[in-house]
């Protein structure tokens, strides 16, 4: 997979409260989504997904950081001094969600899609 997970971060504190991925090589961050999910053992997730967050396109290089924050807020770009970036994203959740130590977070790549309206 061309982004992973890094981390989880200050886990039930909606100010602060987000996920970090770091790109492995160039990579659109829009063909990814996350969610969380709860362990149903030590090496197995349950199916059902109870928040989704399909990332919104950007163009990230090799070695980038992309932060998913919980909260609302505007999304934005920084220039790290290692002359890496650190895409900044936000859930726009009112409420925290990676607040119980069995939560996990699943990465998905997405490899195409389709839609009809209802």
């Amino acid at each position: 997979m061309k982004l992973s997970i890094q981390y989880v971060k200050d886990h039930g504190d909606l100010k602060q409260e987000r996920i970090v991925l770091k790109a492995a090589t160039n990579v659109n961050v829009g063909n990814y989504m996350i969610a969380d999910t709860t362990y149903l053992s030590e090496e197995e997730v349950s199916n059902k997904l109870r928040h989704t967050f399909w990332i919104p396109d950007q163009e990230v290089e090799k070695g980038d950081l992309v932060v998913i924050y919980t909260k609302k807020g505007n999304d934005t770009t920084k220039v790290n001094k290692s002359g890496n970036k650190t895409h900044f994203f936000y859930w726009g959740l009112g409420r925290t969600i990676w607040n119980i130590n069995e939560d996990a977070a699943a990465i998905f790549t997405i490899g195409s899609w389709a839609s009809k309206k209802v």
